[in-house]
């Protein structure tokens, strides 16, 4: 994508609509590089619903969006997703139950109760789910930042989690690392994370150090090396690809 206008491009990339649909996907975002570092034929492919995910927008919408939390459906009654009042008024799409969102209102309190929490995600010159494109090793790249502190000159990315004691490592499983290093050369200012726990609702605020960085870093450049493999490199046979190791 050689010839556009950033702006109009960051504006239209304010919809959740183009950002994930077929105008967002001209760019790589961090969620590729999973796929890209494991199995790169599956790139692009349409991922299973996810009930994860669907707890994690929901309180990403409750603290920064509230006013589209009407865009979640929600089961009453239903005590898992197994049972036939869930099916029937599901429809077959993936709900939250009442349940679920009950636990849920419980940690956005939490956090917004939390002094430092909210000075970090409030203020006069702070913006939400802020998209910011760019080139970064060689391909270009989008990111929607939950929260622009302009004053704290930082990027704040929200998360929940299951086992707080465990975040660190998890931060590296997930990828979080490389987005850190996505964002940082996107918007220009360091990351930290605000994690809660979704079973003792303690909060943890972490930064990133040079070394997380750099290991992003490195995620992102082989991520690249892997896609200039698989779709920019006209001499390559996908069908003839195979993985080689030493067990």
């Amino acid at each position: 994508m050689k010839d556009f206008n950033k702006k109009e491009v960051l504006e239209r990339l304010k919809s959740d609509e183009d950002y994930y649909g077929d105008f967002g996907r001209q760019f790589r975002s961090n969620s590729d590089i999973s796929t890209l570092l494991t199995n790169p034929l599956a790139l692009g492919a349409q991922q299973k619903p996810n009930i994860n995910f669907l707890i994690g927008g929901y309180f990403h919408t409750a603290i920064l969006e509230p006013e589209k939390l009407k865009k979640y459906r929600i089961i009453e009654g239903a005590t898992t997703r197994n049972t036939k009042a869930y099916k029937e008024m599901s429809g077959g799409e993936m709900c939250l139950l009442q349940h679920e969102v009950d636990k849920l209102e419980i940690m956005i309190d939490t956090m917004q109760n939390n002094d430092v929490c909210r000075d970090l995600i409030t203020g006069i010159n702070v913006e939400y789910e802020q998209p910011g494109i760019g080139e970064v090793e060689g391909m270009m790249w989008k990111g929607k930042a939950d929260i622009v502190n302009h004053d704290e000159r930082l990027i704040i990315d929200l998360k929940t989690t299951g086992d707080i004691s465990k975040f660190r490592s998890s931060a590296f499983r997930y990828n979080y690392d490389s987005q850190a290093y996505i964002y940082r050369k996107l918007f220009g200012y360091d990351l930290i994370f605000i994690a809660i726990d979704k079973t003792t609702h303690q909060i943890g605020i972490f930064d990133c150090s040079d070394a997380f960085y750099e290991n992003g870093q490195g995620k992102v450049q082989q991520a690249v090396e892997q896609y200039k493999l698989f779709y920019d490199n006209p001499d390559f046979d996908p069908t003839n690809y195979f993985i080689n190791k030493t067990l």
